[in-house]
């Protein structure tokens, strides 16, 4: 293997992960505050949201696949639209689930204006955790790389030292610009994660469960759709297609709550 060459991360580069974290982080925030103010919908609301993405989404979805990808080995990873479809359907049935499981026991009395907090909730701690704490890491470390300091921290790890370079090579070797596309992505994926929150709610107050497995169906739609589209086009066009996409969604949604009774 060729020793990986430490490089300077642009400056283009940092002001993308920098942007990303603002982003992920105050998007979820405004929301809260704003849609609180407005509404008056509770923050317990958003908590629950957050709460349920946690549990469902980090720990008992990463528990399944783990699980899923030991038993069938190499054959998901190696068809990537078995992995697409089986990855959207995962995220799906396990988050739907939550978000019905907690509309459905642990709100009390749910009704629109919570359902959208729920959704801030939902979608804004996944930026945070996902992608926030993403962004930190990799701005600690491209700063380190760029005052020289990373080489003597790496030094003592031997061998494991060239397979963290290779891993960390992407700072300075990506363009620029996709680091500015996963703030880009959060938009797009709190705009869903509101959508959904409202679809399911529609399931609990209707008791109808046709809007719970819409719901799990657009869920898995979008993700494996992106991870396909994402194999035969650019980063950025996928990502303007997601954007319009969930704004879309929203305008439907912005609809049908201004149409149903407070």
């Amino acid at each position: 293997m060729d020793a990986t060459v430490v490089q300077m991360v642009p400056g283009g580069s940092i002001a993308g992960m920098a942007i990303s974290l603002i982003i992920s982080v105050a998007l979820p925030i405004v929301l809260l505050i704003v849609w609180r103010k407005k509404t008056g919908a509770s923050f317990s609301s958003f908590c629950i949201g957050a709460g349920i993405f946690i549990l469902f989404a980090l720990i008992l979805e990463q528990i399944f696949h783990s699980v899923m990808l030991g038993l069938t080995g190499t054959v998901l990873k190696d068809n990537i639209w078995l992995y697409a479809l089986y990855g959207g359907l995962a995220a799906g049935l396990f988050e739907e689930t939550g978000r019905f499981t907690a509309m459905k026991f642990f709100m009390k009395d749910p009704d629109k204006k919570n359902a959208i907090m729920y959704g801030i909730g939902h979608g804004g701690i996944e930026a945070i955790l996902v992608t926030g704490l993403n962004m930190i890491s990799n701005l600690v470390t491209s700063m380190m790389i760029n005052a020289g300091s990373l080489e003597s921290i790496l030094a003592p790890l031997g061998d494991e030292r060239q397979t963290l370079l290779t891993q960390l090579s992407a700072l300075w070797t990506e363009p620029s610009w996709k680091f500015y596309m996963a703030g880009m992505e959060r938009v797009s994926a709190v705009m869903l994660h509101i959508v959904l929150s409202y679809l399911v709610y529609m399931a609990v107050k209707n008791q109808k469960i046709i809007w719970y497995v819409l719901s799990v169906l657009l869920h898995a739609a979008v993700n494996a759709g992106t991870i396909l589209f994402a194999q035969v086009l650019p980063v950025w066009i996928v990502e303007v297609i997601l954007l319009a996409v969930c704004a879309g969604l929203i305008f439907a949604v912005k609809r049908q709550y201004q149409k149903e009774p407070a």
